[in-house]
């Protein structure tokens, strides 16, 4: 993080933008070539990129075969280079320029490192094709490591080896490595050692002619190192001009971030193209430090004994990225539970539903057969649950009908979401029973002296709580008495805000099939359980209504105006806290970059995809502002409060690739915390007009 830099820019949150770039290139003509690879420099200037990759050979061209042997060639490639580090004096990218160059007696097909009027250093191609229509060990020598010896490029003397890092010191995390074409096709790409050594951004110079299907071949070898090695991979494949005696061109250009593209840019391009992206080096950073087999790898490797660099050398350099709103280059989600991508969401919601339902088969298996016994209220969560009741029931052989579902109307229960309920619990063939909590509720607050008991409208945590906690203790005393078990609803956005009446409360059951999906996603399981035909007809229409039916506990009677109870109004809107939710559990962000995030992502509603499905009218953007505040909200109970009920939940599976919240899986936390450091490093990131008054 720089925290020299403003707000706005996304180089003060971790972000570094990089480019992929693919020319027009003219065969053996390296000035013209310099041109090209130098307008399109001025352009990634302008566009505030880092680090800007070209093609392999883009000075030459990689398909002009023994013509690269001419000193008239060569000699033109040498000051092309020249000319290149000259024009980049008052540029910001670090530039990675593909060129044949002589050293010792042969030639190098080489990635020159070039950035503010110098030539950092020359990392050349270390595994040179020689099959197919390959044919590189005729024309280049493989490239070693750097061994102290120099290479000379007319006037201009740098380091020469494929083990060169470029680390970039006014962007934290900025490591670059450079390795070309073929190199990435090998078993044990040179990439995988530099990411070992501390590598974030690997690039990749290619030539690469196209045939059918190698595009994906392509797509999967950058993916999977991307994944592999925890890194950013910027890949450029040569294109328009190469040589078309036996071979074509696609002019291929992506970006992937630990296994996940974020820019990418048409094939057979009819000029310039640039795939340009902001990849999060703090994100690959987070994921380093937490996959602690990453760097075991590189001790069982015997790679770096003193260091992780010591078998590499490091260049220094500076960026001076610009203190400025640039935008925001990359995908980014408003629900980064919720895939935009129908395919992937369909994918998601499939996955999510049977591993709850797998989970409570597993269980019931193990523990003899008991009945499953639920509260339903008519909200989201229970129905969900329910859901997953009865399939788990089918998929034992069991009958719905030994579901043993209540409804417990309250004070505050409407009648809209009770009839819900016991709609729902009907159509899904569950045995449905109505016990009215009231009289107990009023007993238990007259014998502990609540004002409620004596007419007063009093109606604070204990009125809330003494009808939350009888509800769960019916539920456990009914499965004693029907030999069930109790099954949870809560899910994994309240456990995060501690949104659950603690101990004999909705906190507790005996086995909890909610823990590990975030509220954001419970609504799109439910809707792909309908879509695909898991329900029918009239069930289908249940549903529909407990997914229009506003959040509510239900345990506060409405106002003088009629309005019920919003969980949204007390703690936040769940969409902003599963956002946080997300960007803590899964990356540790710091609060300063979930607050930048959640602006790009929710400040126009018009601006991004949303999730399939996702009602129009229910678009709703947030501003900075508003942001803030619930920010503060999440942190404050996340790490100040809620951790202690989250230490004593009870068995759930895992369902979300960003974590859970189990003490005994992904989140073990001390229960006496304190969100002071985070609220100190949001108000300390955050312009003044943004600090609280």
């Amino acid at each position: 993080m720089s925290t020299s830099l403003p707000f706005e820019s996304a180089y003060r949150h971790g972000f570094a933008r990089v480019a992929a770039c693919t020319i027009p290139i003219a065969i053996a003509d390296p000035a013209a070539n310099a041109g090209s690879v130098i307008e399109m420099a001025r352009e990634c200037d302008a566009d505030a990129v880092a680090v800007a990759v070209f093609p392999e050979l883009c000075l030459t061209g990689y398909s002009l075969e023994d013509l690269v042997m001419q000193d008239a060639v060569l000699d033109d490639v040498v000051a092309a280079i020249a000319r290149i580090a000259e024009a980049s004096v008052d540029l910001m990218p670090v530039l990675v320029v593909g060129a044949p160059l002589r050293h010792r007696n042969r030639l190098y097909n080489c990635a020159v490192v070039i950035h503010r009027g110098d030539v950092l250093g020359v990392a050349p191609k270390t595994h040179l094709p020689t099959y197919r229509e390959f044919y590189e060990r005729r024309w280049y020598a493989a490239g070693e490591p750097w061994s102290g010896e120099s290479v000379r490029i007319g006037e201009i003397e740098t380091v020469i080896g494929n083990n060169l890092l470029f680390d970039v010191r006014d962007v934290p995390g900025l490591v670059l490595h450079a390795e070309v074409c073929e190199d990435l096709w090998v078993p044990v790409p040179p990439s995988s050692r530099a990411a070992l050594a501390g590598a974030t951004v690997l690039v990749n110079l290619s030539g690469s002619p196209i045939t059918i299907a190698r595009a994906d071949d392509r797509r999967a070898l950058v993916q999977s190192q991307s994944l592999r090695c925890l890194a950013a991979y910027v890949y450029a494949a040569a294109g328009m001009g190469e040589s078309t005696n036996d071979v074509s061109w696609d002019g291929q250009t992506m970006v992937y971030e630990a296994g996940a593209l974020v820019a990418e840019s048409e094939r057979f391009p009819d000029g310039p193209r640039r795939s340009v992206a902001d990849v999060d080096l703090d994100r690959l950073r987070q994921d380093r430090i937490r996959q602690g087999t990453f760097d075991d790898n590189r001790v069982a490797l015997g790679q770096g004994r003193q260091s992780p660099r010591d078998d590499f050398l490091t260049i220094d350099l500076d960026l001076d990225p610009p203190a400025r709103d640039i935008g925001l280059r990359r995908p980014l989600d408003r629900f980064p539970f919720v895939p935009d991508d129908p395919a992937r969401l369909a994918q998601d919601c499939y996955e999510a539903f049977n591993i709850q339902v797998s989970g409570l088969e597993q269980r019931m298996r193990a523990i003899g057969m008991p009945k499953p016994v639920i509260g339903v209220s008519g909200g989201i969560d229970s129905t969900h649950a329910l859901l997953v009741i009865a399939r788990a029931m089918d998929r034992l052989g069991r009958p719905r009908s030994d579901i043993l579902a209540y409804t417990m109307p309250g004070f505050a229960t409407t009648e809209h979401t009770k009839s819900n309920a016991i709609a729902l619990a009907e159509a899904v063939g569950a045995t449905i029973s109505t016990i009215d909590i009231r009289p107990a509720a009023r007993e238990m607050l007259e014998r502990i002296g609540h004002p409620f008991a004596a007419g007063e409208p009093v109606h604070d945590v204990t009125f809330e709580n003494v009808q939350a906690g009888l509800r769960t203790d019916y539920l456990f005393r009914l499965a004693n008495q029907h030999g069930g078990f109790v099954v949870g609803t809560s899910d994994l956005s309240e456990l995060a805000l501690g949104w659950a009446t603690y101990g004999v409360g909705d906190h507790m059951s005996h086995y909890a099939v909610n823990t590990g999906v975030p509220k954001t996603l419970i609504q799109h399981i439910i809707r792909w359980v309908v879509s695909h035909g898991e329900v029918d007809a009239a069930t289908a229409r249940v549903l529909q209504s407990v997914l229009d039916t506003e959040i509510s506990p239900e345990l506060v009677p409405p106002d003088a105006e009629g309005r019920v109870q919003s969980t949204e109004d007390l703690v936040g809107p769940y969409a902003l806290h599963d956002f946080t939710l997300f960007h803590v559990l899964r990356y540790g962000s710091r609060p300063s970059k979930i607050a930048f995030l959640a602006e790009r992502a929710w400040a126009d509603p018009d601006v991004g995809a949303w999730p399939p499905g996702f009602p129009d009218a229910d678009r709703y953007a947030y501003d900075r502002e508003t942001i803030v505040r619930w920010l503060r909200v999440f942190l404050r109970r996340y790490f100040a409060f809620a951790q202690f009920k989250r230490s004593a939940i009870p068995n759930g599976p895992k369902v979300a690739a960003a974590g859970s919240l189990s003490p005994r899986g992904d989140w073990r936390a001390p229960s006496d915390g304190n969100a002071a450091a985070w609220l100190r490093e949001l108000d300390a990131a955050l312009p003044q007009d943004a600090q609280p008054q």
